[in-house]
């Protein structure tokens, strides 16, 4: 089943505007709780391909960040934190009238569903928080934390000639060349479908160099840790135990801190796991929604053949 897609614009607390699409059918308060998808950096929802028809009817929203898919860079370019990503959550939900979501975050968007917690409270039914970390990803990255002292070489060197980086970026990212170099580096070729991937690339072309590189800079410094212990609300967290990413450990110690949180691991996947074992990363978020947020009777959903973890 391939789900009807509409699309609207939000207007953000700054004049910008926010376009975000959503698909399923609104149901009545205390039944099926609406679904918010947040994007990593560099994402306009190439990870929610399965994802997407798997929620079935559950009314869904996607916004697309500052800068990137149909959503344009804000007029001021310092306006790419992960606060205002944030807030132009709650600007979505406030324009498609609804009251509460549970907010699922992939990679970067882990740290705007926690934003969105801390600033939004009243917002959020439930958070699921998909291969990331709740501060500093950058310190972990790949083991190390050499991207982090690199950055702000990377971004002088960008801001001197950003016409030559977005050049290269939109020749070079939309290649089978950089497919593969992607699934030496980090996705599990043997699990991923280049028609599955090749979306990524090719939307990551088109974002420029100067605000990818400024939003990346921001997320590396967030940190939503200190509200961790306070999270009341369910939340399950999702991990690859292949993820060079944002290392698994970073999962667990989410999981751990967060009162009653649930930990799926999945040991065979990499940083891009909703889309190396869909039919298990589905399930688990769907059984999670109904047992824990919508209240429904625990059980409902069989369980998918391929769910050995």
């Amino acid at each position: 089943m391939t789900a009807r897609v509409s699309w609207g614009y939000a207007v953000a607390s700054d004049a910008s505007p926010l376009f975000y699409e959503f698909w399923g059918e609104r149901g009545e308060r205390g039944t099926a709780t609406p679904v918010l998808l947040c994007d990593g950096i560099g994402c306009d929802g190439y990870v929610w391909r399965y994802l997407k028809d798997d929620l079935g009817t559950r009314f869904t929203l996607h916004p697309h960040y500052r800068g990137h898919g149909r959503t344009a860079a804000p007029k001021d370019p310092a306006r790419i934190t992960i606060a205002d990503l944030a807030d132009d959550v709650a600007c979505v939900l406030d324009d498609a009238l609804v009251d509460r979501a549970v907010i699922i975050g992939h990679s970067m968007g882990v740290q705007v569903a926690l934003e969105t917690y801390k600033r939004h409270g009243a917002r959020v039914g439930g958070l699921v928080l998909v291969c990331g970390a709740s501060s500093h990803p950058l310190r972990t990255f790949k083991g190390s934390a050499s991207l982090e002292e690199l950055l702000p070489t990377i971004q002088k060197w960008i801001q001197r000639v950003p016409s030559v980086f977005n050049r290269l970026a939109r020749t070079l990212l939309p290649t089978r060349l950089a497919y593969e170099v992607a699934s030496r580096l980090e996705i599990r070729r043997e699990l991923v479908e280049p028609q599955d991937f090749m979306p990524y690339l090719e939307g990551l072309s088109r974002i420029d160099t100067r605000l990818f590189i400024a939003m990346l800079s921001s997320a590396g410094q967030h940190s939503a840790d200190e509200i961790l212990p306070t999270i009341d609300v369910p939340t399950l967290v999702v991990a690859g135990g292949r993820d060079g990413f944002t290392p698994p450990e970073r999962s667990r110690a989410m999981a751990e801190t967060i009162p009653g949180a649930e930990l799926l691991e999945i040991p065979n996947a990499s940083h891009t796991a909703p889309i190396e074992r869909p039919h298990l990363v589905d399930w688990t978020i769907r059984d999670f929604i109904a047992r824990r947020v919508d209240s429904a009777e625990p059980g409902v959903l069989p369980r998918p053949s391929d769910a050995k973890i």
